[in-house]
């Protein structure tokens, strides 16, 4: 059997764009290597009685549009925002804490600076204005470079945009992409914990120091997201992160979309410079008039396709693509909540429920990062700590909890052919040292933990260099440029190929949003071929 499009990798973004293409008649088969869709959106239980979210794990980008257009809450999806946004230990034995909330925002932030409390809202104003600008892309095929007269036209689009922002805020986005985080954070405020609460977004997914230039795009990218129609604002989705992916896949599956799991593809065949579907590793052939791939640039051109097909120039380019975001990603299993020294107590109150960072100052995560290039991890690592059971009794049996810990920094690669393998179980116990040295009863009160480093997040998720965003977040790997200058639009430098996944604009983050527009393109060559042979007979 021939489809219109075989899409490999079932992660979000193919559930998406094989829902968009079954929309509009066409049809279409998901081809996942693992047991389940999802990709990095996943739940699973780590522990008997004891559920959560894999990989990615709070709800901030997912594109309004996608949730609205396949129903997902008819499908199942519930998403509900958190009680409080922040709550971030200091190392002096307070805390601060950031909310939805202007006024209370003001109040909590005046106990450490009344100077940074009347800043701050020029600061959110600064940054919603380059948020405003970023939103306006996210649906839209970035214009190639080298392209013709259409893109031509997309860029000047682009730029007129640009220019309405008026010069300050035109100089605020060149801010943007040249200047690190920590330097923009310096000159706005004096607080240490505010400057590490703000400066975390541009370190998540990001194997940098928040010292490093550009790495203030990637504190932006954390918070373009609508959330219940809340600008910037994070939730969770019930169930985990794969009551998402679950949903997507029943949305596709009303549509007609055939969706095949435990099918690994071995390579795409490639004939007379276009490709016509896909082997998987059984031997068995799925052909296709077209293929999008849902999986990393480096699997895709450095596995699947032999790299005589691509040329000289795309395969370098290929070769010297950025990915590696430090990640590590630990679930426990809780007898009882944190008991914070800053703020005591174990009976669940609205701190237990924020997203819960320990980052108190830019000089902190600046040493992670260095401790991670020398040692192959951070000392003191960064973390931001999620309970969700807190707001979602599904996950974990009444009276106990789970809690998803993302930290940083660790080596995607360790020095001195170290394994992590070997090193994972001791990196472990240096977060929950660091968490415990914040909640005294931290450490005790784990019953079980599940343990994710850089090297198990590619093994497992295929996530190369544990990278959540499927490629750095750099200028020279964003919009016209992610991930080849001159292939931008989503298709690839074959005929018939297609890129769906994070490795293409916008980038990483479960927005549904490569997805979205990788389908718009595969059905507009769709519809012209479909003309063209119209035409002919």
């Amino acid at each position: 059997m021939s489809y219109d499009t075989v899409i490999v990798g079932g992660g979000h973004n193919g559930l998406t764009c094989a829902w968009y293409l079954a929309r509009a008649g066409y049809k279409v088969r998901v081809l996942e290597r693992r047991e389940m869709v999802g990709g990095a959106a996943i739940t699973e239980e780590f522990h008997p009685g004891f559920r959560n979210s894999v990989a990615s794990y709070s709800v901030g980008l997912l594109s309004p549009e996608v949730i609205a257009d396949m129903e997902l809450a008819r499908h199942g999806l519930k998403i509900v925002l958190r009680p409080l946004s922040y709550f971030s230990p200091s190392e002096d034995g307070r805390y601060l804490i950031m909310d939805r909330d202007a006024q209370r925002n003001h109040d909590e932030l005046s106990q450490w600076s009344k100077r940074d409390a009347e800043r701050l809202p020029a600061w959110h104003a600064k940054m919603d204005r380059l948020v405003d600008f970023i939103r306006t892309t996210l649906l839209e095929t970035p214009p190639n470079m080298g392209g013709g007269f259409s893109d031509i036209l997309a860029a000047a689009k682009v730029g007129n945009r640009a220019r309405k922002l008026g010069l300050s805020s035109q100089n605020d986005l060149i801010d943007l992409f040249g200047k690190s985080a920590g330097d923009m954070l310096d000159q706005w405020f004096e607080t240490d914990v505010l400057k590490g609460l703000l400066g975390w977004d541009a370190v998540v997914g990001n194997y940098a120091s928040p010292y490093t230039p550009g790495s203030a795009y990637v504190l932006l990218h954390h918070v373009f997201g609508i959330t219940n129609g809340i600008k910037g604002a994070w939730g969770h989705a019930i169930g985990g992160m794969g009551s998402i992916t679950q949903a997507m896949a029943r949305a596709c599956t009303e549509k007609g979309v055939e969706i095949s799991v435990d099918a690994p593809v071995r390579e795409i065949i490639v004939e007379h410079g276009a490709v016509h579907g896909v082997v998987l590793e059984t031997g068995e052939r799925v052909m296709g008039k077209s293929v999008a791939s849902n999986i990393h640039p480096k699997l895709l051109y450095g596995k699947l396709i032999d790299e005589r097909y691509l040329g000289e120039e795309f395969n370098t380019r290929i070769k010297g693509w950025k990915s590696g975001s430090g990640t590590f990603r630990m679930n426990v299993a809780l007898s009882e909540l944190p008991n914070f020294t800053c703020k005591p107590g174990t009976t669940a109150a609205e701190h237990h429920s924020a997203a819960i960072i320990i980052a108190p100052s830019l000089s902190y995560l600046d040493q992670g990062y260095l401790d991670a290039k020398i040692h192959g991890w951070s000392r003191t690592p960064g973390i931001e700590m999620h309970i969700p059971s807190t707001i979602d009794d599904s996950l974990a049996p009444k009276g106990q909890h789970v809690a998803s810990l993302f930290c940083h920094h660790f080596a995607p690669v360790l020095p001195n052919g170290a394994s992590w393998d070997d090193n994972r179980e001791a990196a472990a116990d240096t977060v929950i040292d660091t968490m415990t040295r914040h909640a005294p009863n931290f450490k005790a009160s784990i019953i079980a933990r599940s343990i994710l480093s850089p090297f198990d997040l590619e093994r497992k998720l295929a996530l190369v260099g544990g990278d959540i965003f499927h490629g750095a977040l750099s200028l020279d790997q964003l919009f016209s440029a992610r991930p080849v200058p001159g292939y931008g639009a989503y298709r690839g430098p074959l005929k018939w190929l297609y890129m769906c996944g994070s490795g293409t604009h916008p980038g990483g983050g479960v927005t549904g949003a490569p997805g979205h527009n990788a389908a718009r393109e595969i059905m507009r060559d769709l519809k012209a071929n479909t003309a063209r042979r119209f035409r002919a007979a």
